[in-house]
């Protein structure tokens, strides 16, 4: 059933790994059309391997129309041909591993695109048609059914029904979509769509990919009353789509064929819930290994509401067997060079608005600090590309976004394209090598990015790629970062400490330098002089004495 290349194999890898993730639209240009591709990602093998993440992972690749940047899947058995091909994508997987890096990809289990064969076949249909099945067609209220069935608000802002046009042109029924019209939910009640899916994380798993991130987790399954209203304060478990009892069982399946390789495969859930209780559900021993964190992602630049963060999901994942999971960024988030100088620094989609000011300067500052936070906390740690070299939020104008979240918002949000922009990687004008020189990038990048490109920043032993690669190399060198228990230290309100065996996480939050212990310097992210801390800074010391301010914390290891 295996046929990944014969590397040797340690177990589990998950559990600490530096996952990282590629939009490959914005990674690389192997043919010089403008559109990063799988070609241009084998290219950069190396430079993965230099950084030394033991995964990747990819955003989908599979043939789109990319009405949402390629979460609008049409055929999870094909490249879209603007990517490469299907033999691009398994080369990718069996290099990426020859240089010990594994693969994950991305299954989008909520919806398809409207050019799916499934989705085509419904339209033709008629209503009542066994083809309509596999989604959640329904006829409209009011006397002509010129009402949405009902009044949902969608994940994108705007209304989550459409209405089709019947072969004789007059209106017909209407179909259920979270997302954008072009993303029609799928029927999880219906064992095409149970099946289907099932064979496409078999099809990805025989190529060697190491495992699936599951987006949208908690959304598939829905309530088929079909209530005309999401209620205000909705019981756990009875929301209409999110969050529903019955989407275990999609997992448990999943994770049963996950097991059944030589190599277990690793399931990842994107699964948005404030609720700890409900969110640990996802990760008990028969469903999946992790999930992500997004609380501490959306946290503000203040030691206390992140402490708080952190100590919650600590203590959240100490009741299962599943490793916490830590991320600044995503391809959906402000980054955090640009997010972290701003005067309200924490994350919030409804927020995004044109035109907030940010302190480059500062922000770049904090996020090499909250780097080096992240990368000492227990668990898994993801890094979306570009943070590696503090790349910072892109203000596109209006009539460059593509991102539908711009337009459904009735333009007044300006959507995530901003940290889609194409990566800089040498030269001083666009497209820094992203391509060919005089290739067009399918985003603008600013003319000032030639600052943070790969070649300008491996020449900076100061840059923030080289601090990166120092993190991510000592948290395998050092056991502490890999195996001890994590014990929160009290050096202050403004400032957060912990001790990992003999290793000593010092981040400094607050307004004042701090006092850092007498200890060997193994990392920080600005210069230490004479044993102070500057304000927004982080380091990591080896101490063998322990420190006397010590109080009681988590214990989590991993």
């Amino acid at each position: 059933m295996d046929d990944v290349t014969n590397v040797a194999i340690t177990a589990p890898w998950w559990r600490h790994a530096v996952i990282y993730e590629i939009y490959p639209r914005s990674f690389a240009d192997g043919d010089g059309d403008g559109t990063g591709d799988l070609a241009g990602a084998r290219a950069r093998i190396p430079y993965l391997r230099d950084l030394g993440v033991d995964a990747v992972w990819f955003t989908p690749f599979y043939r789109s129309p990319l009405a949402d940047g390629g979460y609008d899947i049409a055929d999870y058995r094909a490249v879209d041909p603007r990517f490469g091909t299907l033999e691009d994508a398994e080369a990718f997987i069996r290099e990426a591993r020859e240089a010990g890096i594994r693969t994950i990809v991305d299954v989008v289990p909520n919806h398809v695109s409207d050019e799916h064969p499934w989705f085509r076949e419904a339209l033709a249909a008629a209503p009542g048609d066994p083809a309509r099945e596999r989604f959640w067609f329904r006829p409209g209220l009011g006397h002509d059914g010129s009402v949405r069935p009902t009044a949902w608000t969608g994940e994108f802002q705007g209304p989550t029904w459409t209405r089709t046009t019947n072969p004789d042109g007059t209106p017909g029924e209407w179909y259920l979509h979270l997302f954008t019209p072009e993303q029609p939910d799928l029927n999880w009640n219906h064992p095409d769509v149970r099946a289907e899916h099932e064979a496409v994380l078999r099809f990805w798993f025989d190529r060697g990919v190491a495992g699936i991130r599951i987006d949208s987790a908690a959304l598939l399954v829905k309530d088929d009353t079909f209530p005309a209203t999401v209620p205000a304060d909705v019981t756990p478990g009875e929301h209409p789509y999110v969050d529903r009892d019955e989407l275990h069982d999609v997992y448990r399946a999943w994770r049963a064929v996950a097991d059944a390789y030589d190599e277990p495969r690793v399931l990842v859930g994107e699964v948005w819930l404030p609720d700890t209780e409900r969110f640990v559900r996802y990760l008990r021993p028969d469903e999946m290994h992790t999930a992500f964190n997004f609380d501490f992602m959306t946290r503000p630049w203040d030691a206390g509401s992140m402490r708080e963060s952190i100590t919650a999901t600590l203590a959240a994942h100490a009741t299962t067997d599943a490793p916490a999971t830590w991320v600044l960024s995503n391809h959906d988030i402000t980054r955090p060079a640009t997010r972290y100088g701003r005067a309200d620094s924490s994350f919030a989609f409804r927020a995004k608005r044109f035109g907030t000011p940010s302190d480059l300067a500062l922000g770049v500052r904090r996020a090499r600090a909250a780097a080096l936070l992240t990368a000492a906390l227990p668990g898994a740690l993801y890094v979306y590309q570009g943070d590696e070299l503090g790349l910072p939020e892109v203000e596109l104008p209006p009539s460059r976004i593509q991102d539908p979240m711009h337009a459904r918002s009735g333009g007044v949000d300006p959507g995530r394209d901003g940290c889609r922009v194409p990566l800089p990687w040498s030269g001083t004008v666009p497209p820094f090598g992203f391509g060919p020189a005089g290739s067009t990038p399918w985003l603008p990048q600013p003319a000032t990015w030639s600052a943070f490109t790969v070649e300008t920043q491996e020449r900076n032993p100061a840059s923030t790629l080289h601090l990166y690669r120092r993190a991510i190399a000592l948290r395998r060198s050092e056991p502490g970062l890999a195996h001890g228990a994590l014990d929160w230290l009290d050096l202050g309100a403004d400032v957060l400490a912990f001790r990992r065996d003999d290793v000593l996480c010092v981040v400094n939050l607050g307004s004042d330098p701090v006092a850092l212990p007498d200890a060997d310097v193994l990392l920080s992210s600005e210069a230490i002089v004479d044993r102070v801390l500057p304000t927004d800074s982080a380091a990591w010391l080896r101490t063998s004495q322990p420190t006397s301010t010590t109080r009681p914390g988590s214990t989590t290891k991993e």
